[in-house]
C-alpha cells in the first residue's frame, strides 16, 4: 500500500515537531520517535521523513541516531564527519567504537500535543 502524499507530509511534520524538542546535547532514536508518534516499528518511516528535509533546513536532525548510537543519517549532512562535529559541539560523547554514549545522552521523546 502506497502512502498518500498528504499523509506522508503530515507524518513528516509530526516527526519534525518531535525532533525540534530534542534538547541540545541529547540524542534520540528513529524508533523512539516512531513510538512517541504512535507508530511503533516504523523507524524507517521516521528516517525517510528526515531524509526528505533536504538541505538548508534548521531542524536538529543530527540529534537522531539509530538504536545503537550509530550515526546512520550522517550522509545527509554532506561531507563525512559533519554530523559528528555537530554533536561534538553540543558536548555529546562518543564511545571508542564511534557510537554515541547512549547511556549518557539518550533522550526519550514525547508525543507532540
Amino acid at each position: 500500500m502506497t502512502e498518500s502524499v498528504s499523509s506522508a507530509k503530515r507524518f513528516q511534520q509530526k516527526v519534525i515537531a518531535v525532533v525540534r524538542t530534542i534538547p541540545c546535547g541529547k540524542v534520540t532514536t528513529y524508533g523512539a520517535i516512531a513510538l512517541a508518534l504512535g507508530a511503533p516499528r516504523q523507524a524507517r518511516r521516521v528516517g525517510n521523513a528526515l531524509a526528505g528535509l533536504g538541505t538548508g533546513h534548521d531542524v536538529p536532525a543530527h540529534r537522531v541516531v539509530n538504536r545503537s548510537g550509530v550515526l546512520t543519517g550522517a550522509h545527509a549532512f554532506g561531507p563525512p564527519g559533519v554530523m559528528q562535529a555537530l554533536l561534538d559541539a553540543e558536548g555529546v560523547h562518543f564511545l571508542e567504537d564511534g557510537r554515541v554514549d547512549m547511556a549518557q545522552h539518550f533522550w526519550e521523546p514525547h508525543s507532540p500535543s
